[in-house]
């Protein structure tokens, strides 16, 4: 949360996705197909996206990896959501669109399908970067967003044979490795 309210204040315009101010400029029957679509990807990628987490899980597990973050962790807490099923806004739409004025409609949207998808994703995305931070210690221009999923040693750095290779700069970035390296090795 911290990192969010952080550089949420700093977002250029150029960088803001345009949506806001054009959905209510469009007509009804393009919103109508448009908004259930948001569900097709959701239902037919979450069973290989499972199994994915669960094949990049087993792979951490078997190579020993220990104190990885699990599904829960993101996944936001209950009691942090501001509705509850009684409480729950919902919008006031065109008539066709009569689904989309239940609470029930908001509330799986809010509190089931938003938290469980998107932290389905992140736990993902999560366990990849921990294994790419694993096999591939190297810097690039995007590895600092790598940073949310550090490890002890990379497997270049579990063997001094290893290390010698690297740039100075990889042997010691705290992505990869808790521990200062001679970088005269």
């Amino acid at each position: 949360m911290e990192r969010y309210t952080e550089n949420i204040y700093n977002i250029i315009d150029e960088d803001r996705v345009k949506i806001g101010n054009t959905f209510t400029k469009i007509p009804i029957w393009k919103q109508i197909i448009g908004i259930p679509l948001i569900y097709i990807p959701a239902i037919i990628s979450a069973p290989f996206i499972i199994m994915g987490v669960n094949i990049v899980r087993w792979h951490l597990l078997l190579l020993g990896a220990k104190n990885l973050k699990k599904y829960k962790d993101f996944i936001p807490n209950r009691k942090s959501y501001r509705y509850t099923y009684k409480k729950q806004i919902v919008r006031q739409f065109n008539w066709l669109t009569g689904w989309s004025r239940t609470r029930l409609f908001w509330f799986y949207n809010c509190g089931i399908y938003c938290p469980l998808s998107v932290g389905l994703l992140r736990y993902f995305t999560y366990l990849v970067k921990v294994v790419e931070n694993w096999w591939c210690p190297f810097y690039h221009d995007k590895k600092s967003d790598y940073a949310d999923a550090p490890l002890d040693k990379s497997y270049w750095h579990i063997n001094a044979k290893e290390i010698i290779k690297l740039h100075p700069d990889d042997k010691n970035c705290p992505i990869y490795t808790n521990k200062k390296i001679d970088t005269n090795i």
